[in-house]
């Protein structure tokens, strides 16, 4: 019974001053509130690069230039760039049967116009047929680009849903010509829309045939990329194999390969690191307003305690023991911050329901009772020493006090 009544005067202690109460509990629901969005946008920003990296599908090798070599005890910048040439090379069967079709790739951003409408379109990919394919790409009106298109360098072009709509608005695309960098390309096909799952909109794109965008917009240097497809999920370790000893023997690899070929899964492992230690961070840069919080309490349970120290007095010159007087503002530290804490989750829970800096944010079930068992010990610890402060105030003295 002891107890309820300790307890019952801590929460009529929470409610003497509603607005301070207020601002205390404000401070523990930011502090809460933040860990969880943030590891919450984190857990959305790894879902929506998983996301991406899954659409590449799992037959998809990428294959990457990068590196030095070294040797002798010199550094000697060895030749890294992908060409055409490569990629041609890829495409033996006899030396490479696991590959099902190989796919140069480069890219660039340019703007595109139309009857005096402008937009800068994100990625313009300059490839061959077999990439669209490779990279989960459907067209949804018209035709892709031919073989013969690439090889007649002609200036045709499929384009994604955000750069029809805001090229072209109600005018139906096909065969339309939009100008780049002073060339005119012809829209032979629109691309079915993809969801958005990143910083990037996936939409934002254009493709046309690698002869072309080098003839018109990057020049004949070294291509990007080469995008492999293996003939099976089964046959790519077998293919990333074959595509590695090509590559070796023709760049004349003799140390650290100039080169990166990784698959959609070792991409996926990456992007995994990447993530949680992006969420790792973010939780531990919000997890300093939880501590920011903890300090409030303190201050706020030292002033309760300074105002109260005649009550006190009393109290415990009608035998109210020390550990009563302790519990008392224990309790009040505690559910201060544990009210504070259960207004972040639901906060957080609500913040979440909107899309913040283009990732939708997922709620990490755990990262809400972590919160919460933190937010409740932050209030323990916190407010232990005005709560022992309190407890150890002799009798005499505290009824002294003005």
């Amino acid at each position: 019974m002891r107890l309820i009544e300790t307890v019952r005067f801590a929460l009529r202690g929470v409610t003497a001053n509603k607005l301070r109460s207020g601002l205390t509990v404000l401070g523990m629901l930011i502090g809460v509130a933040a860990v969880i969005l943030l590891v919450a946008v984190g857990n959305g920003s790894a879902k929506a690069v998983q996301a991406r990296i899954a659409r590449l599908g799992t037959t998809t090798l990428t294959v990457s230039s990068g590196g030095r070599q070294v040797g002798n005890g010199a550094t000697t910048t060895q030749n890294t760039s992908l060409t055409m040439a490569l990629a041609q090379a890829l495409r033996d069967k006899d030396s490479a049967p696991d590959v099902k079709t190989v796919s140069p790739v480069v890219t660039t951003s340019q703007a595109a116009t139309f009857q005096g409408t402008s937009h800068t379109i994100a990625q313009i990919v300059g490839t061959v047929p077999s990439y669209l394919g490779a990279s989960n790409y459907t067209i949804a009106r018209g035709s892709v680009f031919t073989d013969q298109d690439v090889a007649d360098g002609r200036k045709v072009m499929v384009i994604g849903q955000t750069v029809a709509e805001d090229l072209f608005g109600d005018v139906d695309p096909l065969n339309q010509q939009v100008t780049v960098n002073g060339t005119l390309f012809t829209v032979v096909g629109v691309l079915a829309a993809k969801d958005s799952t990143g910083f990037t909109d996936p939409n934002d794109v254009a493709g046309a045939p690698i002869s072309a965008v080098q003839q018109a917009l990057t020049g004949y240097g070294p291509v990007n990329q080469i995008v492999v497809e293996a003939n099976s999920s089964e046959a790519v370790p077998a293919a990333q194999d074959e595509v590695t000893a090509i590559l070796t023997q023709r760049l004349h690899v003799t140390g650290t390969a100039p080169f990166r070929v990784q698959s959609a899964s070792q991409l996926l492992t990456t992007a995994q690191d990447t993530a949680a230690t992006f969420t790792t961070l973010l939780g531990a840069v919000a997890a300093i307003s939880l501590l920011v919080g903890g300090i409030g309490i303190t201050n706020i349970m030292l002033v309760t305690v300074t105002e109260r120290t005649r009550e006190i007095g009393i109290r415990k010159a009608l035998g109210a023991p020390k550990r009563t007087v302790l519990t008392q503002f224990l309790v009040e530290a505690t559910v201060l911050s544990l009210i504070g804490g259960l207004l972040g989750v639901l906060a957080a829970l609500i913040g979440a329901q909107f899309t913040i800096a283009g990732i939708k944010p997922a709620i990490v079930p755990s990262s809400i009772v972590l919160a919460l068992a933190v937010s409740v010990a932050i209030g323990l610890f916190f407010g232990s020493y005005p709560a022992s402060r309190a407890a150890a105030l002799r009798p005499i003295e505290a009824l002294r006090y003005e």
